[in-house]
């Protein structure tokens, strides 16, 4: 056989063998590139996707946001968007399940708090069916609330009664509700806004937040409350018809640096932003730690509505109780290694 026929032989075997073909997935986006959310957790998401997949999966973060934060869910349930991610409180009564993380004095590190919300999920929560239309990529918690006032006595037990107090979405509402405190609604992004016109008094926020949004002028002391006042949940989902079209083989790559890994790497990028928050208040805020008469006082008034959202989170069909237990154990076991 020539030299032109091996040639011409060889190039028809190549035309004939099955070529991969890449699967290009969209990600919406609702905040700042800058914000860490985004550029440490979000693009190293899709950068570790296509590295699991070897470039098989492409996702790709859209340039301009498609719409509201509230209705990124549905744009990963109805496709307008492959993968989304955002806060399930931003659309109130949707989600019950999300009440187990968000309840107050959980722990002091996203991580370990992330590690085990997904671990609660993934065993207890994803029974109640709250996801059936996507596919979960991750669950995770911001780093615990804290609270941040212009002026006041920060160890008084009454400090937030009549307080204006600015928060986001989720049973924060509520927590400063029971506290005596006046909820202000609004966005994050509208908090310098509500502080510097005298609309707010202070503002629940972990620490990343009050440094990210320039809100540290605004603020003159804070009070840390051990295990955190609050959380706020999050989502990372993938439109469902999408996730079934890839083969088994590519999901299990895509689980692989998903599901457990990204909630830690989730808790792991708000402990790290929240300590730069907090080191960038030095000489600016007053951080106290909340006072034991504080925390039992606390306690006390917030315990009716730790049990009221046990058992709103029951109403799904899960085990509240339980769930809240395997949460708090998990949470444990990751704080001790």
């Amino acid at each position: 056989m020539t030299r032109f026929a091996l040639l011409s032989s060889a190039a028809f075997m190549a035309l004939a063998l099955p070529v991969a073909a890449q699967t290009t997935l969209t990600v919406a986006n609702w905040l700042p590139p800058s914000h860490p959310l985004v550029s440490e957790l979000i693009v190293p998401m899709t950068q570790a996707i296509e590295e699991a997949t070897h470039g098989e999966v492409k996702a790709t973060l859209l340039p301009a946001p498609l719409g509201p934060p509230a209705a990124h869910f549905d744009f990963a349930v109805n496709g307008v968007a492959d993968i989304t991610f955002g806060v399930q409180g931003y659309n109130p009564g949707r989600f019950k399940t999300t009440n187990i993380v968000e309840l107050p004095f959980l722990g002091n590190s996203a991580e370990a708090i992330s590690v085990a919300y997904w671990r609660t999920f993934d065993t207890m929560l994803r029974d109640a069916g709250e996801y059936d239309d996507v596919h979960v990529l991750a669950v995770f918690s911001h780093g615990p609330g804290e609270v941040f006032l212009k002026e006041g006595d920060v160890s008084d037990v009454d400090v937030l009664k009549g307080r204006k107090i600015r928060v986001g979405g989720g049973i924060v509402h509520e927590v400063v509700s029971k506290l005596g405190a006046v909820p202000v609604e609004g966005p994050s992004s509208k908090s310098y806004e509500l502080l510097s016109q005298g609309v707010a008094d202070g503002i629940t926020f972990p620490y990343e937040s009050v440094n990210f949004f320039k809100l540290i002028p605004q603020l003159d002391k804070a009070i840390a409350v051990d295990g955190g006042l609050y959380n706020t949940s999050f989502y990372i989902v993938m439109n469902k018809a999408k996730w079934e079209a890839l083969s088994p083989e590519v999901q299990d790559e895509i689980n692989s640096v998903t599901g457990e890994a990204l909630a830690r790497k989730a808790g792991q990028m708000w402990d790290a932003a929240d300590e730069k928050g907090r080191a960038a208040m030095e000489g600016k805020i007053a951080i106290t730690p909340a006072t034991d008469a504080q925390m039992d006082a606390w306690k006390t008034a917030l315990q009716p509505l730790v049990d009221a959202k046990i058992e709103e989170a029951s109403s799904t069909g899960i085990d509240g109780q339980a769930a809240y237990e395997f949460l708090t154990s998990e949470i444990a076991k990751e704080t001790a290694e």
